[in-house]
């Protein structure tokens, strides 16, 4: 399953390419919410679309961004402090008593400090990163929806939650082309969505990438394998979405990726799916569902871009 992937998260490139129009109710509801709820996460490549305000629109953006930052820095404050003051006592009552507790204490302080470190760093850097485009599940990310005959540019959460559930499920950011017309029915034929996608990572056992059995002793570990379409290009991913909502808390727009059997060179690392890219002919079909036959959503499905898979190992 696809469980991370590099997106093209500029406003820009995506109203000139798809002509649609960024539907700025949607984000400011997303931005302001985020004040509140810290589970509420995103690329940083989607906030860098306010980096430069044009008018006042995009000012209130950057400012609730900046305000989230802060409050993101003063948490990570208030917990680094906390981490260094757990190290210092625990490495005090080592140097009397060796305890397992104590040398618990140090060894979780000794690895939250350089990570807290480098991410209130990340937070305050100013140039961009490549790594700003990943998204990961229960991220949220900018898709492609048609919604009353207007293409929009909307931000969704990458982990599907269907309207007949009441939480989330394991591993709802993918949904099988095996599986689309039973349990994602409500979604197929429905509610559609376009990921503008450059590149996927996918997590693959370490002796079935390297062709071979288990060691006696030898416990199961997962690589990452980073997949890139050669030539390089941006891949039209197919996806569902769905509009959650419930008495009392805040609704919920979230979406899957739609994944297939995977082409030689994937399935050849060890890994048995794979996200499925559209042709750009086959978008505007692809958005608008309704009407529209299972047979003729699958021939557009099967009708896709077969690009050669690269792949390395993740750092």
């Amino acid at each position: 399953m696809c469980y991370s992937a590099m997106v093209d998260q500029s406003r820009k490139s995506l109203i000139r390419d798809f002509g649609a129009t960024f539907d700025e109710r949607a984000f400011e509801e997303l931005m302001r919410a985020r004040l509140d709820d810290h589970r509420i996460s995103m690329p940083r490549a989607l906030e860098a679309n306010f980096d430069d305000p044009q008018d006042e629109s995009d000012r209130r953006f950057r400012d609730w961004i900046l305000a989230h930052r802060d409050r993101e820095s003063r948490a990570m404050e208030s917990e680094l402090f906390k981490q260094t003051k757990r190290l210092a006592d625990a490495e005090r009552a080592l140097a009397t008593k060796e305890t397992k507790t104590q040398r618990e204490h140090q060894r979780i302080a000794t690895q939250k400090i350089p990570w807290l470190k480098e991410k209130m760093r990340d937070l305050k850097r100013a140039d961009s990163k490549p790594r700003d485009s990943q998204i990961f599940p229960n991220d949220y990310t900018a898709v492609i929806v048609n919604v009353d005959g207007q293409r929009l540019i909307r931000p969704m959460r990458y982990n599907l939650r269907p309207p007949f559930m009441d939480a989330d499920l394991k591993g709802a950011y993918n949904a099988r082309r095996d599986n689309l017309a039973q349990f994602w029915k409500g979604q197929f034929g429905t509610s559609h969505a376009i990921l503008v996608m450059t590149s996927f990572f996918e997590h693959v056992s370490r002796h079935v990438y390297e062709h071979r059995e288990l060691g006696p002793e030898e416990k199961e570990q997962d690589v990452i394998l980073h997949f890139n379409p050669q030539p390089p290009t941006r891949m039209y991913v197919v996806c569902l979405w769905s509009h959650w909502e419930r008495p009392g808390v805040p609704a919920l727009e979230s979406f899957a990726a739609i994944t297939d059997e995977p082409p030689p060179e994937v399935r050849e690392t060890g890994h048995d799916r794979c996200v499925v890219p559209i042709k750009v002919e086959n978008i505007d079909a692809w958005l608008t569902p309704r009407g529209r036959s299972k047979e003729e959503l699958f021939a557009i499905l099967d009708d896709r871009p077969r690009p050669y898979y690269e792949h390395r190992l993740a750092a």
